[in-house]
């Protein structure tokens, strides 16, 4: 829509800024190749960029929500960007900006953003957690190694190996590790190295290069390989900045291959000084024990019991005649004492015997049914009587009773 003007007739500018923002409306949503030059994050839900030219010297000020910019993933600044826009006119101060409605990261920065969202990913299914984590054997029988042929980090890794324990023994399984076969490469030799019983750790090693470079070890496949592994594995990728995921999901990533030959094996210089000073502290464990059983034993040897073993006995035999002798005459005065009582027991028993009242005269009546006689009533006239007498019994017919009065005074 076109506005006629003259010096006569002019158009309010209201008008004519509101003509402006019609027009720019009608542009619509459009794709642009551009650079992010900054970015101003803030706490609310719209974040504010400034685009540049990638070849002119021109710039714009772009909004965009924050869910646009957590889909395209990592975005530092100079990142070569394509994205949706559509333009906007502010007509309080007639400004033109343009709202960012897609955004998709171009060059290294996309694979960074396709990265990202690998790492959220793995992460989401537990594969980075710590408890996930196996330990290293303390002095592995066989080492298997995953690397270059001839390249700098199996020289590394080897030579720092043998310098720190010569007794060691590795087993190499060369790898491509840079191109498109290198991920497939990688994972042959190290499934390879997984499935020999007699490898105790192995060591993925390469040394420094690009993000393209090292781009296969982030690769999924491989990832999730070295996540599931039995044998424990230790990364040694690139430099301490380099981060492929795999080094998210290996038991322990060592910075650089040489620091991985550290990590899987002692130092033999340390651990002989480390033997020395056990044996050392040993002998004179053993040295103060044997010092202190010695003076025990001195104390045990100087005890009257061990100078003259005889002497306790003797005084405890002594005591023991003593008291058998004791003994002795106890029971020979009891045995008198409960003599004589007996004595006495057995004439008071033949005192009151019934016999010996017979042998002085008395006699014992008994009837025809050997009831006892000791009354006149007893019997009658007549009857018949036996007299039992200390030297035999005698027969005898009542032919007369007589009772005796017996005063009870």
């Amino acid at each position: 829509m076109s506005l006629t003007s003259s010096p006569e007739q002019p158009q309010p500018l209201g008008r004519v800024i509101m003509a402006v923002k019609d027009w720019v409306g009608r542009c619509g949503e459009i794709w642009v190749d551009a650079q992010i030059v900054e970015i101003k994050r803030r706490s609310g839900p719209t974040q504010f960029l400034t685009f540049r030219d990638r070849i002119a010297d021109m710039s714009a000020q772009v909004t965009a929500s924050s869910l646009v910019l957590d889909a395209a993933g990592p975005l530092p600044e100079g990142s070569r960007v394509t994205a949706r826009i559509r333009p906007r006119v502010w007509e309080r101060n007639s400004s033109l900006s343009f709202e960012c409605l897609e955004l998709q990261v171009e060059g290294e920065g996309k694979l960074l953003a396709r990265l990202e969202q690998l790492k959220r990913k793995l992460q989401a299914e537990g594969l980075f957690d710590a408890h996930r984590k196996r330990r290293l054997p303390v002095v592995p029988r066989l080492i298997g190694l995953v690397t270059g042929k001839d390249s700098d980090a199996e020289r590394d890794v080897v030579t720092n190996v043998l310098r720190r324990w010569p007794a060691a023994n590795i087993r190499t399984r060369h790898a491509i590790v840079q191109g498109a076969r290198s991920a497939e490469s990688v994972m042959e030799a190290v499934a390879a190295l997984d499935a020999d019983a007699e490898v105790d750790v192995i060591i993925i090693a390469r040394g420094g290069g690009s993000l393209e470079d090292l781009l296969s070890f982030s690769d999924e496949g491989l990832v999730r390989l070295v996540a599931g592994a039995r044998t424990p594995i230790v990364t040694a990728i690139g430099h301490e900045r380099d981060a492929p995921i795999v080094d998210l999901v290996a038991d322990v990533r060592a910075s650089t291959p040489t620091d991985a030959a550290k990590l899987v094996v002692p130092d033999h210089r340390q651990e002989s000084a480390g033997v020395a000073d056990a044996r050392e502290r040993l002998r004179r464990a053993v040295e103060t024990r044997l010092t202190t059983l010695e003076r025990q034993l001195d104390d045990l040897r100087s005890r009257p019991v061990l100078v003259d073993p005889t002497s306790a006995f003797v005084a405890h035999f002594d005591r023991l005649v003593h008291l058998r002798h004791r003994l002795n005459a106890a029971v020979e005065s009891t045995l008198r004492e409960q003599e004589a009582t007996l004595r006495t027991a057995v004439g008071t028993i033949r005192a009151l015997s019934p016999k010996r009242t017979l042998e002085r005269g008395y006699a014992v009546l008994v009837d025809d049914r050997h009831r006892s006689v000791s009354a006149v009533d007893d019997t009658q006239i007549g009857a018949r009587i036996h007299a039992y007498l200390a030297d035999g019994q005698l027969a005898l017919d009542v032919v007369e009773q007589t009772k005796k009065e017996i005063s009870h005074d």
